[in-house]
């Protein structure tokens, strides 16, 4: 099991390309056929063919429809499709997240509202089968975490049913501008990056290079054009600390996710679960969406292994239609209680350290409301009794730097060259 996944995009990354290179990294093409199976697909096929090349081995996955172009059906239809298929509620998740972005799109490209679009099938066959497909991928090996490259900026234009399109093409762009990914120019004059990825990429990846250690290795080869695909699956790799070795490091899972239609109590009471299941921090952000709706930005922070179930929480218990997952690097200051004697009695406080030495102390609140409730007296006066004792035992008593200084020169001093 992996959890993160880089992916190394500079001969372009294509629907086949992507799949096949999670095939050559390990996915079972009967779990792919066994998952893609459900879908309302008509003579769909699947080929893998190994590819050698002098220093490289990889696959290339050739998808063959009856219908190349056959519609699929609007979102909601997906929506009800995935809901009943036999697919786990990570590649929900996923495919739903990655056609969203596809038909917000389509419908920015078609300056027209998708209620009122003109025809309902928006999503055709390979769109589908590319978006769950890559969706698979992820969620066998236990990918948790997309990075990926600058993608190549093609030039030319790709032959399509409604005519010759620019490369990329303006669904692409439009989907990937969005999220600000980064591009590199190319001489190519073919389609490098089909609308299906660049839906997947905008909803899961991060466009950085991760420090990570490398496990496993994937290519995945296009029918369509030159190059391949390289996929990188392993695991985080701690980054060394910082050369003081002041503060700790370690690594957290920030979810993030904006939700405009939960009242307040609600969100109370998600926060206490959070807490009650793990979570480090939980914090609410006040913000505007679309439509100027007012809404509110969740955040969370939980160790690395239990992203995937908070993440689950927040799909399941609130209206959020999708979460994001990352893990960063944080460095802290060494943290610890310690117990001081005050004319209020024995307490406990707070102190922070860096390289062993304290920083700052502050009263514990229980401790303070504790005493300010036993003997009937304002909490202010409580915690300026426990900050004066801080400063006796703790601060001033800490052990101070040496400092060396330098000789100064009186008027009898005499100094000779």
């Amino acid at each position: 099991m992996y959890s993160i996944a880089y992916l190394d995009c500079h001969s372009g990354v294509r629907g086949d390309m992507l799949i096949g290179a999670f095939l050559d990294a390990g996915l079972s093409l009967d779990t792919l056929n066994q998952y893609l199976a459900a879908l309302p697909i008509k003579g769909l096929q699947l080929l893998r063919e190994d590819v050698s090349l002098p220093g490289l081995h990889g696959t290339r996955l050739q998808l063959t429809f009856l219908d190349q172009e056959q519609p699929v059906g609007s979102i909601a239809d997906i929506d009800r499709l995935l809901s009943a298929a036999p697919f786990s509620a990570r590649i929900r998740e996923i495919a739903l997240a990655a056609l969203r972005r596809l038909v917000d799109a389509q419908s920015a490209i078609w300056h027209t509202p998708l209620e009122n679009a003109p025809h309902a099938d928006i999503v055709t066959a390979r769109d589908c089968v590319e978006i769950v497909g890559a969706a698979i991928g992820m969620e066998a090996p236990g990918i948790t975490h997309l990075y990926t490259s600058p993608l190549p900026l093609a030039t030319g234009s790709t032959s399509t049913a409604q005519g010759p399109l620019p490369n990329p093409s303006p669904v692409t762009l439009e989907i990937l501008r969005h999220v600000n990914a980064p591009w590199l120019p190319c001489s190519s004059e073919a389609e490098l990056v089909t609308p299906g990825v660049a839906a997947i990429l905008a909803a899961q990846a991060r466009f950085t290079t991760p420090s990570l250690t490398i496990e496993r290795v994937g290519y995945g080869y296009s029918n369509t054009s030159q190059g391949n695909l390289r996929l990188y699956l392993g695991h985080i790799h701690p980054l060394p600390a910082s050369s003081s070795s002041e503060a700790d490091t370690d690594w957290v899972a920030v979810i993030e996710s904006h939700i405009d239609n939960m009242s307040g109590e609600l969100l109370g009471g998600l926060m206490e679960r959070l807490f009650a299941l793990g979570a480090l921090d939980v914090s609410y952000t006040p913000m505007q969406m679309k439509k100027n709706r007012p809404a509110t930005k969740v955040t969370v922070i939980c160790p690395p292994d239990q992203g995937e179930s908070l993440s689950l929480i927040l799909l399941r218990e609130t209206s959020t239609l999708g979460v994001r997952i990352q893990q960063v690097q944080r460095l802290k200051a060494q943290r610890s209680q310690q117990r001081i004697t005050t004319p209020l009695g024995e307490m406990l406080v707070k102190v922070k350290r860096l390289g062993g030495r304290v920083i700052s102390a502050t009263p514990e609140y229980e401790e303070c409301q504790r005493i300010a409730n036993t003997l009937h007296i304002p909490l202010s006066d409580v915690y300026e009794v426990v900050q004066q004792a801080i400063q006796t035992d703790i601060i001033r008593l800490q052990p101070r730097k040496r400092v060396d200084k330098k000789p100064v020169a009186t008027d009898g001093d005499k100094y000779t060259a």
